[in-house]
C-alpha cells in the first residue's frame, strides 16, 4: 500500500512539473528572444515620477508583467516580493509593470501586498491588449518575466517565477567568485 501511495505521489509530481513546463513552452516562446536589447521603457511610478529602464544600466533587472486582477499574478506575489528583497542586496532591481486600468485597485494592492520597499512599481493604466509596453515586449500572458543584464540585453524570458529564482541564484553563485552583480 505504501508503495502505491508513493508511486501515485511521484506520478502526480511528474504530471504537475510537465504541466508547468508546458505553460512556459507555450507562452514564453512568444516573448522577445534572448540576446535582444530590451525595448525602451518609461512609465509612471506609484508616486507619479517617471521610471525608465535606461536608469538601470549597469545592473541586472527583473521585469515582471502582471496585474492585480490576475489570479496567477496574485498567487505568486509573495514569492516575487521575497525574491526582490533577497536579491536587492546583490544589485538586482525588480520592476513590476502592471496592466491595471484602475489606479485605486492597483495602488491598494501594491500597498497591502508588497513588503519589499526597494521594488519599483509602474503602471500607465492601459489594457494589456492595447498597451504599447505589452506590444513592445510581446506580452500576451501574465505573469511574464524578463531578466535583463547590465548591458540592457535579455538573458532570460519566462512565465515561471521559479525559473527566475533559479537563474538569479546561478548569477549570484557566479558573482561570488569574481564580483558583485551590481556595477560600482
Amino acid at each position: 500500500m505504501k508503495r502505491i501511495v508513493f508511486l501515485t505521489f511521484c506520478l502526480f509530481c511528474t504530471v504537475a512539473t510537465l504541466l508547468a513546463q508546458d505553460d512556459d513552452a507555450k507562452y514564453a516562446t512568444q516573448l522577445l528572444e534572448v540576446g535582444t536589447t530590451a525595448p525602451a521603457l518609461s512609465l509612471p511610478t506609484l508616486n507619479g515620477e517617471t521610471l525608465s529602464l535606461n536608469d538601470f544600466r549597469g545592473k541586472y533587472v527583473v521585469l515582471e508583467f502582471w496585474a492585480s486582477w490576475c489570479p496567477d499574478c496574485r498567487k505568486i506575489t509573495p514569492k516575487v516580493d521575497e525574491l526582490g528583497a533577497k536579491y536587492a542586496d546583490h544589485g538586482v532591481a525588480f520592476i513590476h509593470i502592471s496592466f491595471d486600468t484602475q489606479k485605486e485597485a492597483w495602488t491598494q494592492y501594491v500597498q497591502q501586498n508588497w513588503k519589499n520597499k526597494q521594488a519599483y512599481h509602474v503602471c500607465n493604466f492601459e489594457k494589456m491588449k492595447e498597451s504599447k509596453v505589452a506590444k513592445d515586449f510581446h506580452i500576451k500572458w501574465i505573469p511574464s518575466f524578463y531578466l535583463i543584464n547590465p548591458e540592457g540585453k535579455i538573458v532570460m524570458r519566462t512565465v515561471m517565477v521559479e525559473k527566475i529564482e533559479k537563474k538569479l541564484a546561478e548569477l549570484v553563485q557566479l558573482s561570488k567568485s569574481c564580483c558583485r552583480l551590481k556595477a560600482k
